[in-house]
């Protein structure tokens, strides 16, 4: 599988940008208590670290990963905050330093291109390692990607069908990096409208596709937002995330042969 390296240059712009987009899901106290627990795996070698969020109440849980953007763990608390937010709706969340793979506390312009495929792998050992936890439900995975991460989240997606929901905050959409024949996951596409990093026409691109493959999707299209969402567009996209994970992961429907569902407003 190729991957078209202009795409990825959109992806590598956010290695310039730390922190812009960090505070994605960063809302409200957590609906129910949630543990910690620090945990690593291996891939291609290297010792990976993955951080579990576990919700309170009778396992087991829907589980997500969560893939960070190009500016890593090393300094946002932000993230880790998200991924609270998100284990106390009821789910089991691994935030994964994807980086560890590569040796990088953050993505880095120069190196962009030829680590994205190592994090694809890296990405599917998080998936096995999920797959394999304790309170976790192998049947009801999903994957909340932010930049970079939903960028690997889309390419994972489009190869491995344990991951049964995508959410994707301001991704690029990685040419090359999705197969002819793939099907994505039920798919969520939250972007600005006017993100000087990754362009808005990349959420329109990765919806032409969901479109394409009669996925059932949503799309939500902040006026005024930039690569990063503030106020209550930020409290919206939260709450949207969290909706739509519900359906997707509840085990109540089956998501596949839907109309795509589509929101633009």
């Amino acid at each position: 599988m190729s991957i078209d390296r202009r795409s990825l240059l959109i992806g590598a712009a956010l290695a310039a940008s730390p922190q812009v987009h960090a505070r994605a899901l960063k809302d409200k106290p957590t609906l129910m208590p949630v543990t910690e627990q620090r945990n690593t795996f291996k891939s291609g070698g290297k010792t990976v670290t993955v951080e579990t969020f576990q919700a309170a109440g009778s396992p087991p849980h829907p589980t997500i990963l969560m893939l960070h953007g190009a500016d890593g763990l090393s300094r946002s608390t932000q993230y880790h905050e998200g991924a609270r937010s998100v284990a106390g709706a009821g789910y089991q969340v691994h935030l994964v330093h994807y980086l560890d793979r590569t040796g990088e506390r953050r993505a880095s312009f120069g190196t962009l291109f030829q680590n994205f495929q190592p994090w694809i792998e890296t990405v599917q050992d998080a998936l096995s390692f999920a797959a394999n936890r304790q309170d976790g439900d192998p049947g009801r995975i999903g994957v909340v990607g932010i930049s970079l991460g939903a960028a690997l989240g889309l390419a994972v997606s489009s190869m491995d069908r344990r991951i049964k929901a995508l959410v994707n905050y301001f991704g690029p959409l990685p040419q090359g990096a999705i197969a002819r024949d793939s099907r994505l996951p039920p798919t969520l596409v939250l972007h600005g409208a006017v993100d000087p990093i990754v362009p808005v026409s990349n959420a329109y691109a990765v919806e032409a596709l969901l479109r394409q493959q009669k996925v059932p999707h949503e799309i939500k299209i902040y006026p005024g937002e930039g690569h990063g969402f503030r106020g209550e567009a930020h409290r919206d996209a939260t709450q949207r995330s969290i909706a739509f994970l519900q359906r997707h992961l509840s085990g109540s429907e089956t998501s596949t042969g839907s109309e795509p569902l589509r929101n633009r407003g």
